[in-house]
This record gives C-alpha cells, sequence and structure tokens, in this order.
C-alpha cells in the first residue's frame, strides 16, 4: 500500500504526473522515518524537520500536523510488527513548467513503507570512508530532493570500494557525509559541525547528543578541519538507518586504532536500550 494525496491506495493506483514540479525542478521536500518492530521511532522529532523543510520552500499542506500525524501512523501499520523505513514526500504539484510558482497549485504526496532490517555487521564492525569536496548548495538543512551532488559523492565513495564520503568545504570544514551526520571523538570528548545551512539537523544525532548527556559524555557542536579530522580518536556516522555506525578507515588510513571506539561502544548500547523501551511501550513519541 502507499499513502497517495492522504488516501492508502494500491500502488498501480498511483500516476505522477509529467507536469509535477518535483520531477521537473525537484520542487519539494522528502522525511525518512524509522520503525523497529512497527513503531515509528522519534516521530515528533521528524515532523518538527518535515514542517520546517516545508516552510523553507514555501509548500503549504491541505492536511494539518494531526492529520498527517494518522496518515504516517495507518501506512506504518501495513507494515505489520516489523523493523521498517517509512518514506514521505511532498512536491509543490503539478503545473506548466516554469520557474517562478504557479498561482494555483496543490502539493502532492507520496509515501510508503518497506522491510528494513537494522545493518547489524555495519554498526558493529564499522565502515570505510572516503574525503571528497562538499559541493552542495548552501541550504543543506532543507530536506529537499535535490540530492545530485550527494549521490554523485557517494557512486564516488562506492566506486572507491568505501560506504561513505565525507564531506569538505573548501575552506577545509568538514560538514556532514552524503546521508549521514558526522561526528568525531577526541579525548573522549564529541565533535560535530553545529547546525546551520551547511548540514541536515541529523534526528539521530539528537538522540546520540541526549544520550550523551545521559552518559556524561562532552559533547560540542564545533566546527573542525581534515586534519582534526584523520587525528580523531573515534569517527562515526548517524542516520535513521544506520543509527551510530563507526568509520574504522578514512581514504585507505585506519582511525585510531582501526577498529570501533569505547564512546561510540557506550552510545550503540545505550541507543539499542532506547529503542528497547519504545517497542516494550509500543510508542512512537519521544522517550
Amino acid at each position: 500500500m502507499l499513502l497517495w494525496n492522504g488516501k492508502l491506495v494500491e500502488e498501480e493506483q498511483v500516476r505522477v504526473s509529467y507536469r509535477d514540479r518535483g520531477y521537473y525542478f525537484g520542487d519539494g521536500i522528502y522525511e525518512v522515518f524509522r520503525l523497529y518492530q512497527g513503531n515509528l521511532f522519534e516521530k515528533e522529532a521528524h515532523l518538527d524537520r518535515l514542517y520546517n523543510s516545508l516552510r523553507e520552500i514555501k509548500i503549504e499542506l491541505k492536511w494539518n500536523r494531526e492529520q498527517l500525524s494518522e496518515m504516517l501512523d495507518e501506512l506504518a501499520a501495513t507494515l505489520g510488527q516489523q523493523d521498517g523505513m517509512l518514506y514521505i514526500q511532498f512536491t509543490r504539484g503539478e503545473a506548466k513548467r516554469a520557474h517562478i510558482f504557479p498561482e494555483v497549485c496543490e502539493a502532492v504526496m507520496l509515501g510508503y513503507c518497506e522491510p528494513l532490517a537494522r545493518p547489524a555487521d555495519l554498526i558493529e564492525n564499522g565502515i570505510e570512508a572516503i574525503t571528497l569536496e562538499d559541493i552542495r548548495w548552501l541550504r543543506c538543512h532543507i530536506k529537499s530532493l535535490n540530492l545530485l551532488a550527494n549521490t554523485l559523492a557517494k557512486q564516488e565513495a562506492v566506486e572507491a570500494g568505501a560506504k561513505e564520503a565525507i564531506l569538505i568545504r573548501s575552506d577545509d570544514t568538514v560538514t556532514e557525509c552524503t546521508a549521514s551526520n558526522l561526528l568525531i571523538v577526541k579525548d573522549g570528548v564529541i565533535y560535530t559541525h553545529p547546525n546551520g545551512n551547511l548540514i541536515l539537523d541529523g534526528i539521530t544525532k539528537q538522540v546520540v547528543k541526549r544520550l550523551a548527556g545521559e552518559l556524561d559524555i562532552p559533547y560540542v557542536e564545533q566546527a573542525f578541519g581534515k586534519q582534526q579530522l584523520v587525528d580523531a580518536d573515534e569517527v562515526f556516522l548517524t542516520n535513521t538507518t544506520m543509527e551510530a555506525t563507526p568509520i574504522i578507515a578514512i581514504d585507505g588510513r585506519p582511525v585510531g586504532t582501526g577498529t570501533p571506539g569505547a564512546v561510540t561502544r557506550r552510545l550503540q548500547v545505550a541507543y539499542v536500550e532506547m529503542v528497547e523501551q519504545v517497542v516494550q511501550k509500543g510508542s512512537s513519541s519521544v522517550i
């Protein structure tokens, strides 16, 4: 089942117009939610970010937040008690091709769920990454459909035998990865780029920040350069599907000891415990 303009329908009932501005211009936004045994994880935080992205690109919906939240619950229920992901996007709608916003246009909604197991092996053993220049636009805090730069960087990483690319601006500022936030650990302190227009405010990163506070792990939002990255004791990424995954090598060189570090491990344990609480309570709200 798909969520199509507010209704659950069969896949064959969905028809996307060639005049959809999402197709022409990437004129839309999206959000990805994690489901653990059928429970939407951090739903309200994801909705906050979704509505922020809508405001940023000036798309208005005919559904209010409560209605949308109920639709997401209905869509998630179609997956049953499985681990999975829920994807939803909104485009500005159908209109004659022109750069300027149409005077009359109705937003188009599309959402779906699919099973998705936790990538336990990657979370446990870590991944390799490469560094690339961050050539994206300057409004990365918007979760827009414009992902070509991210896609090209991700492909380059895969072709180099890595799982992710760490993006670095021309002024030597390390920002994030192609599809995840980036955090480093030095002398027991976590460092990550502060929220702003250069990165996406990751929901999993928000969770990690809370968990770090509960574990008394110092957490500093501060920009850093490539030298600090390669000198880090630990490096890990966070995103909705990868949770907190260690990066054990960058550009072919080991990070620290070349194995997942102690701080990352503590956060992973705390994260799993949090997920177990959500599953036990059958709650989609923030713990």
